[in-house]
């Protein structure tokens, strides 16, 4: 098993030290490396995104499910009072169909918050996957020169 101290050693790792010894004609090696370093934050931030809309849908879960349980409460409370089975039988058919409608909305709610999460990840992604582009091609722009 990795210590502590062989992580911050891997991360801090430093391959334009080693690439910079090898000189290849038309290749900026610093260009390089900082292009990496940039896709390595875009991916860290794309998973942060993702896990920070993983978390408020997971918060949302916890809410609805705390909602629904004191809902659950009233309604056996309201049933148990004293009617007439035809007021009874309306009660709860209206009951039914205001959870329906409820859940419905729930369910709503939460794939427009796992398609906001996943929508904002993938266009950090793709912002940096044409900022990528762009620098490749200005190095063959800069070789060619």
């Amino acid at each position: 098993m990795a210590t502590k101290q062989q992580a911050d050693q891997f991360f801090d790792f430093d391959i334009s030290k080693y690439l910079g010894d090898f000189k290849v004609p038309g290749v900026d090696v610093d260009t390089l490396v900082t292009s990496q370093r940039k896709n390595i934050e875009a991916l860290t931030q794309a998973n942060k995104l993702a896990y920070d809309g993983l978390q408020a849908v997971v918060k949302r879960q916890v809410e609805i499910l705390r909602q629904t349980v004191d809902e659950v409460a009233q309604v056996a409370k309201d049933i148990s009072e004293p009617g007439s089975p035809q007021d009874k039988a309306a009660k709860q058919t209206e009951i039914a169909k205001d959870a329906f409608e409820r859940s419905l909305g729930n369910m709503r709610e939460l794939a427009e918050m796992i398609a906001k999460a996943n929508s904002e990840a993938f266009d950090l992604l793709n912002k940096r996957f044409t900022q990528n582009l762009d620098e490749v091609r200005d190095l063959f722009k800069a070789a060619k020169k």
